[in-house]
């Protein structure tokens, strides 16, 4: 079996004002960098076997320093991406709610029957994340790695693994912190949560 620690990455200039970000490549904050640093203090002394994120740059820059931590290789696939918001990338909630109320209350209601316009279906981004979360898991078997990825598609991905349905992704999971720890146990496919969303500084 391998463990796998699943991070959302640092805060980012649309935090504020909670914007969906999705594929957009946005910068990380000031305060997003110190968590990031403080990610990798976290690294250097829990030292996980590797670190593994997304291809967007606020996922690598929040990841390089934990990777630098230890020595290793920052491993980056696109697979751990965001969900992808189509028309919704850059908005508010209350933006949407002017430009396309209706598709957005189907979202809210049901995100896995309907995903907004323009954008990715959450099923098919939860099965391409848990895809790769397999591959890291055979590539490090017996090992500890770190994932820095997303808030949408990691609590997606966890529905999927632990056999939850994806419409109840935002109560089962109502939201990740910035660097949180999120700990899972994987093995062929099968998931067991041990920690989830625990922030660094308690």
């Amino acid at each position: 079996m391998t463990r796998l620690i699943l991070v959302r990455h640092g805060e980012t200039e649309w935090h504020a004002e909670n914007r969906y970000a999705g594929i957009s490549d946005v910068a990380l904050t000031p305060r997003g960098l110190d968590q990031a640093r403080a990610l990798a203090a976290w690294a250097g002394t829990a030292r996980p076997d590797a670190v593994w994120c997304s291809d967007l740059s606020r996922s690598r820059l929040t990841a390089a320093p934990s990777a630098a931590a230890i020595g290793a290789r920052l491993h980056v696939d696109e697979r751990l991406r965001e969900l992808d918001f189509g028309h919704g990338e850059g908005l508010t909630r209350a933006e949407m709610e002017r430009k396309f109320p209706a598709e957005l209350r189907a979202f809210l209601a049901d995100p896995a029957a309907s995903h907004l316009p323009g954008g990715e279906d959450p099923a098919a981004a939860a099965r391409r994340f848990t895809a790769c979360l397999d591959d890291i898991a055979r590539l490090h078997e017996g090992g500890r790695v770190l994932v820095v990825a997303h808030s949408t598609a990691i609590r997606l991905a966890l529905c999927r693994l632990l056999g939850i349905p994806l419409k109840d992704y935002r109560r089962r999971f109502p939201s990740l912190g910035n660097c949180a720890l999120t700990e899972i146990r994987l093995r062929d496919g099968d998931a067991a949560l041990l920690e989830f969303n625990t922030p660094l500084e308690r």
